[in-house]
């Protein structure tokens, strides 16, 4: 991608100019070229590839029609995947001018394109364990997060003070036994819903996944009434106790009483508006505040009442159900266009985002002012919540399924091959890999360092395992259930980073050899977020060798076959040359330079269809080279995960505004944070229904 060309084409529209390559350039130039160089395989002769045909497109309105046809063609042009190689090359003005063109017609179409829509979605369990414990100012969580698979000791997490501790204590529950050694976590008689899966090239809490069956339904209600009776929730475990479950005492204040009734309904009222994310309506608020009176007149309990009434709030729709109406103040047709959303609306994104939670009462107040929207009060309470505690939550929820790190759960490496993966009991190296990239993360969140380190940071976190498996020897004693690790200066280039460590190399190879092919996958979905097309289904698996089949052959040699088919070139392309970079980095992380038969390991290749490389230093020097490429997938993968949704083309023109900003120096995890939650996609919904999908023929 010619980066520093797109955002002088963006930066030019944006400020009103007419640029050379202006949108309203007749259509004949880009007819032309196509005519020249595309269509021999997008249209003559009826030859359609990719189900692209661009001898159809007869005017400028049929292009600027289909704007996803523009980005596909703004994609290969810009990555030099067209033409082909077996064609004649793009000279290099013509492929510019071409960049150009395209850019300035999707700008033009982009302004006013709708955003995707997000439809009604429930909490999932995550969210939902985080909302009560916030509701309620518990002390710990109401049920077991497998979710968070990284533990931290000694509470270290202080994003407050912009610096990390030279030496923390992990631990990974999901990888071990039970690792707390203290109190029981999750409250007594209160039992958890199942885990949300995570969407495909996507997050947990993706809206179009999160739905309610009678089953789960069900459990909910079962659920919010078991944690209202629960013992743990008492004085010691819920800071919440003195003001929402004990006695009133009368106070008279300007000469007037506060009755114990009075009490009790401001106590529903503060309530109602935390689960609600926004005050209750008259009606339901009196149903509620009704209840509470009639129970304490029948001679129950402030406690008894109030459990009660927690319960029932618990259950209630609008705490579970996460949801944007359209603004009937907004004249238009609704549901087809941007709608600002309100300060209440804005409070609960910003809660989700950042806290995977309620909103707290700070926010909850300057929405209700209207004060929250107003830019700088925004800024200010960004930083705010980027400062929290909570903020925690986003580190324990978001990388590691940004890096698909639950892959490494179920990485079981052949005992026979790798007996010093496993220890005693079952125990795992991986316990200990989990912890490397996520401790990196964390490093880059809190003390605000630019996103571009999570690829080579001049630093590493490391336990005295994860020392013994990178220099290849084991011997000594190594902690199991709580691990102890160690800031270090990074002095092999080869290492660092969410790319070349063990985490990943293990959880994407099988338990007897390495993937390219799955790896090269991982790099373009996690890194640049650029996930290929499922393979055809009559490709064989590659046969697994053995001690009973060796094989002569390379990898690389023996994956030939299937880049030889015309269908499979164009993905393997763009996959091998990030999956093979990483050859040198065996099924478990460790570095190899021959295979196991005495064949020279060999991981050179082409880069983005122009650089070469020879080894994985060269590789990742390269990835850096082109990091905006980097920074644009890392944005991307963000605001999915703020919005819960999928992107769609009206995100673009943000994914390359903050791109822009990250390259001329506005890099900083927290401030790529900031610019999302400010950013147009975050402010606007649009609550456009989605249409069922239509049945094809087969189908019907």
């Amino acid at each position: 991608m010619n980066f520093t060309f797109r955002a002088a084409i963006s930066l030019t529209l944006a400020a009103g100019l007419s640029p050379s390559l202006a949108a309203d350039q007749p259509f004949t130039a880009l007819q032309s070229a196509f005519k020249e160089h595309c269509i021999k395989c997008h249209g003559k002769d009826g030859k359609v590839k990719g189900k692209v045909d661009l001898l159809a497109l007869k005017s400028n309105g049929d292009l600027l029609a289909r704007p996803e046809l523009l980005e596909a063609l703004l994609g290969v042009l810009e990555d030099r995947e067209m033409p082909p190689k077996d064609e004649p090359l793009l000279p290099e003005t013509k492929r510019m001018q071409m960049i150009g063109q395209v850019e300035a017609k999707l700008q033009s179409i982009l302004k006013t394109h709708p955003f995707e829509p997000t439809p009604i979605r429930r909490m999932n369990r995550f969210q939902y364990n985080n909302a009560v414990v916030d509701l309620l100012e518990l002390d710990r969580e109401i049920f077991r997060l497998n979710e968070r698979l990284m533990r931290r000791r000694d509470n270290y997490f202080r994003p407050d003070t912009g610096k990390m501790p030279a030496r923390v204590k992990v631990s990974s529950r999901p990888l071990s036994k039970d690792i707390d050694n203290q109190r029981p976590e999750g409250f007594r008689g209160v039992a958890s819903f199942p885990q949300d899966k995570r969407a495909e090239h996507g997050f947990d809490n993706r809206a179009d996944h999160l739905t309610l069956s009678p089953l789960l339904m069900e459990s909910f209600l079962k659920l919010s009434q078991t944690i209202a009776e629960s013992p743990d929730l008492n004085a010691r475990e819920c800071r919440s106790w003195n003001w929402l479950f004990t006695e009133p005492a009368e106070t008279t204040g300007e000469g007037e009483t506060k009755t114990r009734e009075e009490d009790i309904r401001n106590r529903i009222r503060k309530l109602l508006r935390r689960a609600f994310r926004r005050p209750a309506d008259p009606d339901t608020f009196a149903r509620f505040a009704g209840y509470a009176e009639e129970q304490l007149a029948s001679g129950a309990s402030i406690e008894q009442t109030m459990r009660t009434v927690v319960g029932a709030i618990l259950g209630m729709p609008e705490f579970l159900y996460l949801y944007e109406s359209p603004d009937p103040r907004i004249p238009g047709k609704q549901g087809h266009e941007r709608q600002r959303i309100d300060d209440f609306e804005l409070a609960t994104r910003l809660a989700q985002f950042f806290w995977s939670s309620i909103p707290d009462d700070p926010l909850l107040d300057l929405a209700e002012s209207g004060q929250l929207s107003n830019p700088v009060t925004l800024g200010g309470q960004i930083d705010r919540m980027l400062n929290d505690r909570r903020s925690s939550r986003f580190c324990d929820n978001f990388p590691s399924q940004w890096l698909q790190l639950d892959r490494l759960i179920t990485s079981v490496p052949d005992p026979k091959m790798f007996p010093r993966f496993y220890h005693s009991d079952g125990y795992r190296m991986s316990m200990h890999m989990m912890a490397e990239p996520l401790l990196l993360f964390e490093t880059v969140y809190i003390e605000n360092r630019s996103v571009v380190e999570l690829i080579n940071p001049d630093f590493t976190w490391q336990s005295s395992m994860l020392d013994a498996i990178y220099a290849g020897h084991f011997k000594g004693h190594h902690q199991l259930n709580v691990q102890d690790f160690q800031r270090k200066p990074l002095t092999d280039p080869r290492r660092g980073g969410i790319i070349t460590n063990a985490a990943v190399m293990t959880m994407t190879a099988t338990p007897t050899r390495t993937q390219p092919i799955t790896r090269g996958a991982w790099v373009n979905a996690v890194i640049f977020n650029d996930p290929p097309e499922p393979p055809p289904a009559d490709v064989p698996p590659l046969p697994e060798v053995s001690e009973e089949t060796p094989s002569e052959l390379t990898i690389r040699e023996r994956l030939a076959a299937h880049r030889k088919r015309e269908d499979c070139a164009g993905c393997h392309d763009k996959i091998d040359p990030f999956g093979f970079a990483l050859e040198n980095f065996g099924p478990t992380g460790f570095w190899r330079d021959k295979y196991e038969n005495g064949r020279e390991v060999d991981v050179s290749g082409v880069l983005f269809n122009q650089y070469e490389f020879s080894n994985v230093v060269e590789f990742k020097e390269l990835i850096l080279k082109e990091k905006q490429r980097f920074i644009r997938g890392f944005t991307a993968h963000l605001l999915s995960y703020a919005l819960g949704r999928k992107l769609g083309l009206a995100d673009a023109p943000t994914l390359n505004s903050i791109t822009a900003k990250a390259m001329a120096g506005q890099d900083g995890m927290r401030a790529v944070l900031k610019s999302i939650a400010m950013s147009e996609p975050f402010l606007h919904k649009n609550t456009l229904a989605i249409a069922p999908k239509k049945k094809s023929h087969e189908q019907k």
